[in-house]
């Protein structure tokens, strides 16, 4: 592959992996694929019956559906096939009004919605069934939110193509790159070829502000705000990032009606690859150039490492995102590779246990979390301290320590994974 070709493929990953997103993705693509349902079926179905894959049904079990005030997979289907605009993607919930989420909890409460587990080889698969009388359509997604496979009425296939399970454009392309190569890409690419990941800021700047405005999910980034106010926490740098990016965490999943910019597929990561990074920026009065080479590199890190790992998975992939964001402020602080090699290597010896255990409001706590890792991480390579090879998972190469958590949650936190969702979904109603 030659350069011109290879750059082109990079930019086009960021940019499909890099996208607007409200809500929770998971619940949300199974809304979408009520809403394209609904669309075929031509009214608004008597009742619907949903199944999706184990893990997405890890995801979507305690996360709150936006603009609802309701968590939970039945509501993402239910407002997904009376509200959703079919053509909007990610954002196939913007614009509901309080008369059609009131329907959608009437069906609700007529136990007229149904979701279920369906074993299938896709992690990442939910199909939504809407009935109107004698009319049924079934639609189904897989291998990523938003792919539609298989489209149906009434018995006759509307649409259908293959999705290959092991397929991954994004694995093939990065497969054979370092993660120097990835830095070097993002200090070379054109300045205008990039500017779009600036859209990154101002979305999850704007989701920051609003969990720092309201009560959202756990409020943690509105707990922490105040205990400066008391003399608890100190109003430094590093709090901060915590406090900012987390605040963004808690509006997302506590059910803002705002879009989150994501990362591979989740609005979590994208606020974790992105708000460390930008409150560095501010803290340091960048020029707009270094501002964006720095968002651009935490993404596409994020997305280098995010490539090696399943879709979904026992690995909380916020750490993961972090390390994106840890990237962009290193390069910031010094300018040096070396310096994001030492820090993401460090956070691989800090965090890479942190489980995924579902979306939900405590999601925000493993944001801080990883977050606050990031930039301790970057504190020690500044004083050339690290996490060494010696230790651990970690390796004297940067990558061989990236390919190493990411074997760790590819295999055996296949077993892990499959306890995870084996209490969640057996755990007593309350």
């Amino acid at each position: 592959m030659n350069q011109l070709d290879l750059t082109e493929q990079i930019l086009a990953a960021v940019r499909q992996e890099v996208v607007p997103a409200l809500g929770c993705t998971e619940p949300i693509s199974l809304a979408l694929a009520s809403a394209i349902a609904r669309q075929h079926l031509g009214g608004l179905p008597e009742r619907i019956e949903a199944k999706v894959s184990p893990n997405l049904m890890k995801n979507g079990m305690g996360v709150t559906v936006p603009g609802t005030g309701t968590v939970g997979l039945p509501m993402a289907a239910a407002i997904g096939a009376i509200a959703g605009n079919p053509e909007a993607g990610l954002e196939v919930l913007k614009n509901l009004t309080d008369e059609q989420v009131a329907h959608a909890k009437m069906m609700l409460s007529e136990q007229r919605v149904s979701v279920s587990i369906f074993e299938t080889e896709h992690i990442l698969y939910s199909e939504a069934s809407l009935f109107l009388g004698q009319d049924c359509v079934r639609v189904r997604i897989a291998g990523h939110h938003t792919n539609v496979i298989y489209i149906e009425k009434n018995g006759t296939t509307l649409f259908s193509k293959p999705c290959a399970v092991q397929a991954d454009s994004l694995s093939e392309i990065f497969a054979d790159l370092s993660a120097k190569q990835i830095f070097d890409f993002a200090m070379a690419v054109d300045l205008d070829q990039i500017r779009f990941i600036g859209e990154a800021a101002e979305l999850n700047s704007a989701l920051s502000q609003e969990g720092l405005r309201a009560d959202y999910g756990l409020h943690i980034g509105r707990t922490l705000q105040k205990q400066i106010g008391s003399g608890l926490i100190s109003d430094d740098l590093l709090n901060r990032i915590v406090i900012e990016t987390t605040a963004a965490s808690d509006a997302r999943m506590g059910g803002a009606s705002l879009p989150a910019m994501s990362n591979s597929g989740s609005g979590n990561q994208g606020i974790a690859a992105t708000m460390p990074v930008v409150v560095v920026a501010r803290h340091l009065n960048v020029s707009e150039e270094q501002r964006i080479r720095a968002l651009f590199l935490a993404h596409l890190m994020a997305i280098y490492i995010h490539s090696k790992l399943p879709k979904l998975s026992a690995l909380c992939a916020v750490t993961t995102a972090a390390m994106g964001s840890c990237a962009g402020v290193a390069w910031l602080l010094t300018g040096k590779f070396d310096t994001i090699s030492m820090a993401i290597s460090s956070m691989i010896g800090d965090i890479s246990g942190i489980i995924c255990d579902g979306a939900a409001n405590s999601c925000a706590m493993k944001v801080s979390t990883s977050v606050s890792s990031g930039y301790k991480s970057v504190l020690m390579a500044l004083d050339n301290t690290q996490v060494t090879g010696n230790e651990g998972i970690v390796e004297h190469n940067i990558d061989r320590s990236i390919n190493n958590l990411c074997s760790i949650a590819s295999r055996s936190m296949q077993y892990t994974d499959r306890q995870v969702i084996e209490i969640m979904v057996s755990k007593p109603k309350v």
